[in-house]
């Protein structure tokens, strides 16, 4: 009964539609997060070579989030080209990958001080917690430098992909945000 008053009520108020970029550096977990989120499962991937591109509907919001591949670093500048329209970032980083947290913060830098992206909300997803090394979400928030921030609403999350951990938790912090925007 629950179920069709909450599709009943969509309906009624209708869904809406939010562009979501999700990028980070190469094997953090972007496309599994996609598909998790897509599909409610774990599919087998290989690093995304141009982008893969999904709807997800998540409560009143219909997401289109695009999964734009960061495996090599003369690729990244090509993020811009995905920037137009979008409303919210989903920033996924490795929290076990201590050797490039540098270079994830750079990357996330570089794209939020691009014009397109100023009023776009930042959610970072600290994927792999499930590992024994992973930083914590305050270590990850530390080296991207988040608490820098002014002027962007942002958000981290802890996640774990592979068990959808985390994964609705984000989810649900940008459908509030950008609920609110409108």
């Amino acid at each position: 009964m629950g179920m069709a008053f909450t599709k009943l009520f969509a309906k009624l108020i209708g869904k809406q539609e939010m562009r979501i970029l999700m990028v980070g550096l190469d094997a953090a977990g972007k496309t599994t997060i996609l598909y998790k989120l897509k599909l409610g499962e774990v599919v087998t991937t290989i690093p995304t070579i141009g982008f893969n591109v999904e709807t997800v509907e998540y409560k009143n919001i219909s997401f289109t989030v695009w999964d734009v591949g960061g495996q090599d670093p003369r690729i990244r500048p090509l993020w811009r080209h995905y920037y137009q329209g979008t409303q919210g970032l989903i920033f996924v980083v490795d929290s076990n990958d201590r050797d490039r947290a540098e270079d994830a913060r750079e990357e996330l830098m570089k794209m939020l001080n691009e014009d397109e992206m100023r009023d776009a909300v930042l959610l970072v997803f600290a994927n792999k917690q499930d590992l024994p090394n992973a930083m914590p979400a305050a270590e990850v928030t530390e080296k991207l430098g988040l608490h820098n921030m002014r002027n962007r609403q942002w958000f981290i999350q802890s996640a774990c992909a592979t068990t959808g951990d985390g994964l609705y938790e984000g989810l649900d912090w940008m459908s509030r945000t950008l609920s609110s925007k409108k």
